[in-house]
């Protein structure tokens, strides 16, 4: 494999992580080291008003194939993870959240299916005892509803849409990116709906996880815009607006 492609594009899309990054990055390179595969990663900066780009270069030495593409100003985590995606050049996309939230290393339970399925997602709901850190109690209610909101509406057959760990198979996904409408944090069920729209093989992995006090999603004013991307997905398939096969 050439070093054109390698086997592996790590995602992190990045808004003001100038904090977070240094020990994220520290952790994907020494996860990288011990993995042994080809991987370039690439921080998508959304628009950073701190020093999120200064500190990733200062990874160069440590992270060979570091990338940083810049939003050029704030377009929301969906807008990062479709730009990366779309740059990326291995020939399996992953992306993570900037905080790991789900440790990098279970990574490998996402790429070990990868032989067999076009799209795995990790899950903190199908085995809850992995969740190290728990949300509040009405943080991890509003998230049990919400999925079965899309579940119905969408009619995905998964128990959590809204991990930020997920892998492609780039060549066989392009599509769904390219598709991909929403930018900001309802992203993830319209992937997923178009994933199935489009034929393409999905699984979903239990992982484990732990919150992040540090987020980033308002619980009432993501939570209301998210049902409302929701309804805008349904809508958009009704209408014809994913054709099946690219122009």
């Amino acid at each position: 494999m050439s070093a054109e492609s390698p086997e592996l594009s790590i995602v992190i899309p990045s808004f003001n992580e100038e904090k977070r990054l240094p020990a994220t990055l520290e952790r994907i390179a020494a996860y990288i080291a011990q993995s042994g595969r080809t991987t370039e990663v690439i921080v998508v900066d959304d628009g950073s008003s701190d020093c999120t780009a200064v500190v990733t270069e200062a990874f160069r030495g440590r992270l060979a194939n570091l990338r940083i593409v810049s939003n050029g100003r704030n377009r929301g985590k969906g807008y990062s993870v479709r730009h990366g995606s779309l740059e990326a050049r291995g020939e399996i996309v992953l992306f993570t959240d900037a905080d790991l939230s789900a440790p990098i290393e279970e990574a490998d339970k996402l790429l070990t299916k990868m032989d067999q399925y076009d799209v795995a997602i990790g899950s903190r709901a199908m085995n809850r005892r992995l969740i190290e850190v728990h949300e509040s109690k009405f943080r991890e209610f509003a998230g049990i509803v919400f999925n079965r909101i899309v579940r119905i509406i969408l009619r995905l057959p998964f128990v959590d849409t809204q991990c930020g760990f997920k892998a492609f198979r780039r060549e066989k996904c392009k599509v769904i990116f390219e598709q991909q409408t929403i930018e900001r944090f309802g992203f993830d069920p319209e992937l997923l709906y178009l994933a199935r729209h489009h034929g393409l093989r999905t699984i979903e992995v239990a992982v484990r996880w732990a919150h992040s006090p540090a987020t980033k999603i308002s619980m009432w004013r993501d939570s209301l815009q998210m049902f409302l991307d929701v309804l805008f997905i349904r809508g958009s398939a009704l209408r014809g607006r994913y054709p099946a096969t690219r122009n």
